[in-house]
């Protein structure tokens, strides 16, 4: 497509900037519109070089100038079309003599097309990446942009307005002065000029309420948002570009009004209208402009430790990082204001509540180099230092739940106009050690996913409760933010499920903030949120590619039962603190029932020795007469184990694998469906699940056994189906197992695939190997 016809089919705020850029007359939008065809098979670079070519082309022109305007007339197209191309034929033949500074012209508006085609491509690709915006967002912006439209143009009118009437009292001044008295004011011209005046200052003032009230506002919680996950747009440019002309018409309705002072002062008489009324228009516009720079001083980006888990949560005495942006961008503030930043200037009086002082450069200037947009920054880097009060405390808040502020304050100084800006961060949660970081990470993600008062310190005191809804948006958000990729419907029905049992709709569950980061969930150790936030960190660091791939991983094997024999399933193990992974498969008994197995989970601990793709490639089970055999053939529902995994399959396999000495040397124990015991939801008193029965493990290079049970029967005796497989985990073995293991019976009936006593030792300690076992016969 044509770039001309790429342009003419943007979206209007891209169209404003072409429409912008052919304001002038350099070279008219007919011509460019056209001739557009001509115009982009020509080499202009050439032609701005070389004085031949240019002429060639100056030539050219003009014949398609000649050639558009006979079409015209043939066409009966308006006088007004036909006028114009012979006013700008005329036009370019100041071009005659230096052909090739035209060429440069023409060169120069090409080039800023493509800028504009550019920009307007890049937002789309950002956009794709975002959630979809409220289209009522977009109407918003969309008006915003035409008021300010229609401000910059009154304010235009009244500044010739103005001129006019200085015209017309310097011309009654004049003959007053020389007692000619022809000239007279005309107090009605000047009333009705005040109306006009007022009108425009009612129209300043819609404005700032649309930017301040709406978009700000918007922004705000877009940028809180943000510092949990959301892909929100945060960029502050469109909102700069707002302040930035709504300031400016300020600046010049006040320049309006002192000049209408200084006609005042030269002639006034009895019911003036300037004299009556320019003293409540002058602290109206001082007013508006006065909460416009106030609101224009934020925080762009919010306090983080270079190494942090996230935004909003520092570490005494490790260095932290805060932007602060003046929306008002006049290129004379270049270093002219001084930001000083404060911390906890309103910390609750509470006994025992921490102040912290800031340490570092206190003070930084508002530049322009510190912006990659080239806006009013001042980017501070400091240390923080406690400071204890009593340590008798009022509440039962921990460390973690305790928020503080940053402060900033500077002075707005220009054009006699004075005024005092402050603003402040989100609430931070500052810790001492590292092991506190996931818990204040917790209420970070509390805080901003439900409160809409940044300055509310004391929001855990009373704590309010998060929906589904709320809650689900924002653990997707963990893994969008980390990963690329959010967590799917079905994913977070399968979370949901775990959290409040099975629902005919989760929208209106509840869940609080104790149950979600300070009570341990069921039957575990952990918390919801250790459990959850351990499963994020596997995913981030050993199995990325497989979730930004699009694999599932949060499923319930139960869907195994009715698909063929082989297929398996990956899923997240439930009774891990700190994350774990695991696989399922069905069989089928020789009367055709489906029989689903699992293998113990597999820890980071695991995943840091061997990728999962190798463990799933290289699992085996010893079937019936010893033979290996790999169960796991289909990846649910149907995708052949080799289309899913190959790509991610090391060169070399078998006794050539970089991961043979792992995958001879650790245990696996592979369990049947029927040995798991019943288990309830982690916030439910429903339970649901399958009866206890008989153990039957397998044989295998690789696999799990009985991660997600708490206790397990023993056979009395050797059992011919019961057998040790390899490749399991090494430091959490189910103690009943071990207890298995101490039974010296149980070695007739083990055949281990290594002969490495010192390592078996290590594997599992307290067994009393004391020589190399031999396979069983």
């Amino acid at each position: 497509m044509a770039q001309w016809e790429k342009l003419r089919q943007l979206e209007s705020v891209y169209l404003t900037q072409v429409d912008e850029l052919y304001d002038g007359d350099a070279f008219p939008m007919d011509v460019r519109h056209y001739l557009a065809h001509w115009i982009e098979s020509q080499d202009w670079d050439r032609a701005a070089r070389d004085h031949d070519v240019a002429m060639v082309l100056f030539q050219v022109l003009l014949e398609n100038l000649d050639i558009q305007h006979s079409r015209f007339v043939q066409g009966g197209e308006s006088f007004l079309l036909q006028h114009n191309i012979r006013r700008f034929k005329h036009s370019f033949q100041r071009y005659q003599e230096e052909p090739y500074n035209l060429a440069n012209i023409i060169q120069w508006f090409l080039a800023k097309e493509k800028e504009i085609l550019q920009n307007a491509e890049l937002a789309e690709q950002v956009q794709l990446l975002q959630v979809q915006q409220n289209p009522m967002e977009t109407d918003c912006q969309r008006n915003i942009e035409r008021k300010m439209a229609d401000v910059k143009n009154k304010v235009q009118c009244m500044e010739h307005t103005v001129k006019c009437l200085e015209e017309q009292q310097d011309e009654f001044d004049f003959k007053y002065q020389t007692h000619n008295m022809e000239g007279t004011t005309n107090e009605a011209e000047k009333t009705e000029q005040m109306k006009v005046l007022q009108a425009l200052l009612n129209r300043l003032d819609a404005s700032r309420k649309d930017i301040m009230k709406e978009e700000l506002v918007q922004w705000q919680r877009r940028q809180q948002k943000a510092c949990i996950g959301s892909p929100d747009s945060t960029c502050l440019d469109q909102l700069e570009k707002w302040f930035t002309t709504e300031a400016e018409c300020l600046f010049q309705v006040r320049k309006f009004l002192k000049k209408l002072e200084e006609l005042m002062g030269k002639v006034t008489y009895e019911h003036d209208p300037v004299k009556k009324q320019k003293p409540a228009l002058q602290k109206r516009v001082d007013s508006l402009l006065t909460s416009l720079l106030k609101s224009a001083f934020v925080v762009e980006t919010q306090p983080s430790m270079p190494q942090g888990k996230g935004p909003l949560v520092l570490r005494t005495n490790v260095q932290f990082s805060v932007k602060t942006r003046f929306l008002v961008k006049f290129p004379e503030l270049n270093h002219a204001m001084k930001v000083n930043v404060s911390m906890d200037r309103e910390a609750p009086l509470v006994k025992g509540y921490r102040r912290f002082n800031v340490l570092g450069t206190n003070s930084k200037a508002l530049n322009m180099a510190e912006s990659m947009s080239g806006g009013m920054v001042a980017d501070f880097r400091h240390l923080v230092k406690i400071w204890i009060g009593s340590q008798l405390h009022n509440l039962s808040l921990s460390v973690t739940e305790e928020l503080h502020i940053i402060n900033f304050n500077t002075e707005f100084l220009l054009h006699d106009m004075s005024v005092s800006l402050e603003t402040s961060s989100l609430p931070v949660v500052i810790i001492s050690n590292s092991s506190q970081q996931q818990s204040a990470w917790a209420s970070i993600l509390w805080f901003n996913m439900l409160c809409l008062e940044p300055k509310n310190l004391l929001f855990f005191a009373n704590c309010p409760v998060a929906t589904w809804p709320q809650l689900g948006e924002m653990l997707s958000w963990q893994f969008l933010s980390s990963t690329t990729r959010g967590l799917e419907s079905n994913q977070l029905d399968m979370i949901a499920h775990k959290l409040f049992g099975k629902q005919q709709s989760y929208d209106a569950c509840k869940i609080s903030w104790t149950k979600f980061s300070k009570e341990n969930v069921p039957n575990t150790n952990f918390t919801f949120w250790v459990w959850f936030d351990g499963i994020l960190f596997m995913v981030k660091s050993h199995l990325e590619n497989l979730w930004k791939d699009g694999y599932k991983l949060f499923m319930d094997k139960t869907l195994l039962k009715k698909k063929q024999r082989g297929t398996f399933l990956l899923r997240f193990s439930e009774s891990i603190r700190d994350g774990g992974i695991t696989f399922s498969w069905v069989d089928y008994s020789p009367t055709g029932e489906p029989d689903v197995r699992s293998v113990q989970p597999f820890t980071k601990v695991d995943l840091c020795q061997i990728p999962f793709h190798e463990i799933i490639r290289n699992f085996q089970i010893l079937e019936e007469e010893n033979v290996p055999e790999n169960p796991l053939l289909f990846l649910y529902p149907d995708t052949p184990k080799v289309e899913a995994f190959g790509k991610y399959y090391t060169e070399k396999s078998g006794a050539d694998s970089q991961y043979i000495k792992y995958i001879k040397t650790k245990l696996v124990f592979v369990s049947k469906e029927n040995t798991l015991e019943a288990k309830s939801p982690m916030y439910s008193d429903t339970v649901e699940g399958e009866g206890s029965g008989p153990m039957n493990p397998r044989y295998g290079l690789g696999g799990e056994a009985f991660g997600e049970s708490p206790s397990l029967p023993l056979p009395l005796s050797p059992d011919p189906m019961f057998s040790v497989a390899m490749l399991i985990p090494d430091e959490d073995l189910n103690p009943t197992l071990q207890e298995f293991f101490n039974d010296p019976r149980m070695y007739d009936c083990v055949d281990f695939l290594s002969d490495d006593t010192t390592f078996l030792e290590g594997a599992l300690p307290g067994l009393p190997f004391t020589a190399p076992l031999q396979p069983c016969e």
